[in-house]
């Protein structure tokens, strides 16, 4: 049922803006608790304003939290921004739990399943493919070799266009002598479609062929790490099996890689084939053992089918990327209640992106489970801070152009935004990169706010969905875990169909609440697990894969 569209709103009782919902014209007339005021300045939508006059290094509050302090002296009905406002957020300590918590009614999901891939440690699978990942650097060509030589021939090319036929388009044009106006001017509409070839093995979902450029040259600690994240894929429920080709001589060793995975799974069984190539010797030796293996690896790996799964099953990853003023009120507030619906059917959720979560530092603290783990907490937060003020980026220098232009002023306001994807329940337990962090309840994983990197970690941290809004529109997707867009906006999701699956705008336009859109999106989510519905980002072979150096990355 569609209810009365607002023209601005104050998130919190105790913020002192409100937030334009639409976009608002100078001298506009603002009603708030018993008084009037025109607005001083237009207002776009998704930006803030002042409430009452504030004095100068006055404290800016939003979503109940201080997000800012204003460099100089405002009246009511102004616009904030980054001239007159600065990044400030509240110091954060011990302090006393904070666990109680509303449950979500979720009475329409008990009993409910998805049909997914059962492991023998069990877990279970929203997907089901085969890995093919160097090492080391060193093997990118040959991995590329073997995506060239098996991809097309098994058929997992992208179903998405090349963009090929438009390229054979303009080269006729070109030798009929056109001009450039002309070529610029070409209709390319025409342009005939790519055919997907049929899957030899139609219970693997896809053979994904990663890239990377680490694995020696830096440090032992990135080396480590790298072996820990691609553990954390050869372990994952979404993964059948992988083949990994390793140089020989380099940091990452193939025994610190069994030796990761068996730290996820000390009763790891899948099938596993590493090739080093100086014992190999020739490239054709390697390539051709590496191709016997794979296409006996796919065979074991179509053996398996989907079968029903109940929800606990399911761990999700929350990300978001191309964050605008409407995030925290829309599709994180969403995904947070998702978020606590999961936790209370005993299933499990991710929250990442560390510097994102600057200035709700105590409120998070706060919710964990005991002084333990509210210490690694806060440790964590304050060590990633320290060294990236070090190299001369704090956690301040997190927003980037596109969240200024669409109204996150601050890091803080984005940060206070992007942490209501985790909802209300208790912090069930802080991961360390590149850290398994798929027990029940929330779960906080040391990321960094960069998209890829951090959706990279997560699903090595075990997520078998990715939950993934954004505001500008971004195209993040995995090689292994679906990755779920959901718009902010209902002009983003508009103009950017292609990439986006759900519209949480609907909310800012009044068509639905915060839990209808949750229950909207859980139904989804059901549905790509079960296979029954694939998300753009994997139709469009969205594979992004980053590993983090643990160097500064916001």
């Amino acid at each position: 049922m569609r209810r009365e569209r607002l023209s601005y709103l104050q998130i919190h009782p105790k913020d002192n803006v409100l937030v334009a919902l639409r976009d608002l014209p100078q001298g506009f007339v603002v009603e708030f608790e018993g008084k009037q005021f025109a607005l001083r300045d237009a207002v776009a939508a998704k930006h803030k304003f002042t409430i009452w006059p504030l004095e100068k290094d006055a404290d800016i509050l939003m979503y109940g939290v201080l997000v800012g302090r204003m460099n100089d002296a405002v009246a009511e009905g102004v616009l904030i921004t980054t001239e007159n406002l600065r990044h400030a957020s509240d110091d954060f300590k011990l302090g006393n739990r904070k666990l109680d918590w509303v449950k979500p009614d979720v009475f329409a999901f008990v009993g409910r399943t998805f049909n997914g891939f059962h492991r023998s440690n069990g877990t279970v699978g929203t997907a089901n493919h085969w890995l093919v990942i160097p090492l080391v650097f060193c093997e990118n060509r040959n991995v590329l070799t073997l995506k060239s030589a098996l991809e097309e021939k098994l058929g997992y090319q992208v179903e998405s266009k090349d963009y090929s036929d438009e390229v054979d388009v303009l080269i006729a044009k070109y030798q009929d002598g056109a001009s450039i106006d002309e070529l610029m001017g070409v209709d390319l509409s025409s342009a005939k479609a790519n055919k997907q070839q049929k899957r030899l093995f139609p219970n693997v979902d896809g053979v994904k062929f990663l890239n990377h450029d680490m694995g020696c040259g830096g440090t032992r600690m990135d080396s480590d790490a790298l072996c820990g994240l691609l553990a954390g894929y050869i372990a994952h429920p979404n993964v059948a099996g992988a083949t990994v080709l390793s140089l020989g001589c380099q940091h990452a060793q193939a025994s610190i890689l069994r030796n990761e995975i068996a730290k996820r799974d000390p009763n790891f069984d899948k099938p596993l084939y590493i090739f080093e190539q100086q014992f190999e010797g020739t490239e054709q030796e390697l390539m051709q053992k590496a191709i016997k293996a794979t296409f006996a690896g796919l065979t074991q790996a179509n053996a398996l089918t989907r079968q029903p799964a109940t929800l606990d099953k399911l761990c999700i990853g929350l990300e978001c990327g191309g964050s605008d003023g409407f995030s925290g009120i829309s599709a994180n507030p969403a995904l947070g209640y998702l978020s606590d619906m999961l936790v209370t059917l005993g299933g499990s959720v991710i929250l990442a992106e560390f510097p994102e979560l600057c200035g709700v530092e105590q409120k998070l603290s706060d919710r964990c489970i005991d002084e333990a783990t509210a210490e690694k907490f806060m440790h964590l937060m304050k060590t990633y801070n320290a060294k990236a003020e070090a190299d001369g980026s704090g956690f301040y220098m997190n927003p980037s152009p596109g969240n200024i232009r669409d109204g996150l002023i601050t890091d803080a306001i984005k940060s206070a935004g992007a942490a209501k994807k985790g909802g209300t329940s208790p912090v069930a337990a802080v991961i360390d990169y590149p850290e398994l962090a798929n027990g029940p309840g929330l779960n906080l994983l040391c990321t960094p706010g960069n998209d890829v990197e951090s959706t990279t970690a997560e699903v090595a941290a075990g997520a078998n969905i990715v939950l993934f809004t954004t505001g500008l529109g971004t195209p993040t997707g995995n090689p292994v875990t679906p990755v779920i867009k959901l718009s902010t906006n209902t002009k983003t999701f508009e103009k950017m169909p292609d990439i986006i699956d759900i519209n949480c705008g609907t909310i800012i336009d009044g068509e639905e609440t915060i839990e209808e859109a949750a229950h909207r999106i859980l139904e989804y989510v059901i549905q790509v697990a079960s296979g029954e519905i694939v998300p753009k980002s994997v139709r469009l072979g969205q594979d992004d894969f980053i590993p983090w150096r643990r160097g500064v990355s916001l």
